[in-house]
């Protein structure tokens, strides 16, 4: 039995206090790995709030990935409303520097397409900057393909964000 099989850790749903843990790990990670500011943090806690104000259950989740009751990682995927498709976003995936390795990025990403693909979904996008090579090669492996890329300054830094798409 692969690790895959019988990860190391457990997914759950979010619930209250979450959605500002995840606010919080992003923009202490993304500040201390590279140095990224409080326009980045900004960016997640809207993108957190909009989640909460807006949650659908039938269509949309945040999982949240643990051990022992210790976060290591989580990942949304949220109905796209800009986009009269039928397509879902891939947002906020993290996974503490202390889980990475373990298969945590991975599985939450697969868990992206399962539910997406198990609700009727037809496309997921998601929105990454080229320097962030680990989660780029999580993407490519489960199959997204980049449509488009700019720069821009919104973390704090200059940098090339990209859109990636996935037809299910």
């Amino acid at each position: 039995m692969g690790s895959t099989d019988n990860p190391p850790f457990t997914l759950r749903s979010h619930r209250p206090g979450d959605i500002g843990w995840i606010t919080y790990r992003h923009a202490t990670i993304y500040h201390e790995e590279y140095n990224w500011n409080v326009k980045f943090e900004s960016l997640v806690a809207k993108i957190g709030s909009e989640f909460l104000e807006n949650y659908d259950p039938q269509c949309e989740r945040c999982w949240i990935a643990e051990k022992d009751g210790k976060f290591l990682g989580c990942v949304m995927l949220v109905k796209d409303r800009s986009s009269d498709q039928n397509t879902a976003k891939l947002r906020l995936l993290l996974v503490e520097p202390s889980a990475r390795g373990l298969g945590v990025g991975g599985t939450l990403v697969r868990q992206c397409t399962e539910f997406a693909k198990e609700v009727g979904y037809s496309r997921i996008g998601l929105w990454t900057q080229s320097m962030l090579t680990p989660a780029r090669r999580l993407y490519a492996n489960e199959g997204y393909k980049i449509v488009k890329s700019e720069e821009h300054e919104s973390c704090g830094p200059k940098l090339v964000g990209e859109l990636w798409e996935m037809e299910l």
